[in-house]
């Protein structure tokens, strides 16, 4: 016995939007828009948002660029290369975009993530790290508290 036409629809409709994810999750420093992602896909980009926001709880762009502020910080926690230089290393063209969406998720601006967590996970295993420095989605940072001299 095989299941409805909707249900049938519905989980292909999952499958495309896994494949979404997967695709964005490896080509993020690629330039990927909305409408590139759905042609992928076979659906409209409107169909692509509703659906993958139902999926995933927020929009492709977003979600988009949360993996681009993943890749950011770790690259941030590094330490060997500039804010600008981090910028366009995970695919963002644009410096005061990416400090805008940095800041909202991270809780402070990248140049002072580089300075407060450069050795911070030093030593850390890597899973461990992943899950401690993951960044907040959907602006739920606390702006970092100021320290008083």
């Amino acid at each position: 016995m095989t299941g409805s036409p909707a249900t049938e629809q519905h989980l292909r409709d999952l499958a495309r939007l896994r494949r979404v994810r997967d695709r964005i999750d490896r080509e993020y420093a690629q330039p990927l828009d909305v409408e590139a992602l759905a042609r992928g896909v076979h659906m409209s980009a409107g169909h692509l948002s509703r659906e993958f926001r139902r999926a995933y709880g927020e929009a492709p762009y977003s979600y988009l660029m949360t993996r681009r502020i993943e890749r950011a910080m770790a690259l941030l926690r590094r330490g060997d290369l500039s804010v600008t230089d981090v910028c366009f290393t995970v695919g963002c063209s644009s410096l005061g975009t990416f400090s805008t969406r940095f800041t909202e998720l991270v809780g402070m601006p990248p140049s002072a993530y580089r300075a407060r967590t450069a050795s911070t996970t030093e030593g850390m295993p890597s899973c461990v790290e992943k899950q401690v420095t993951r960044p907040i989605r959907n602006r739920e940072a606390r702006p970092a508290a100021a320290h008083l001299a």
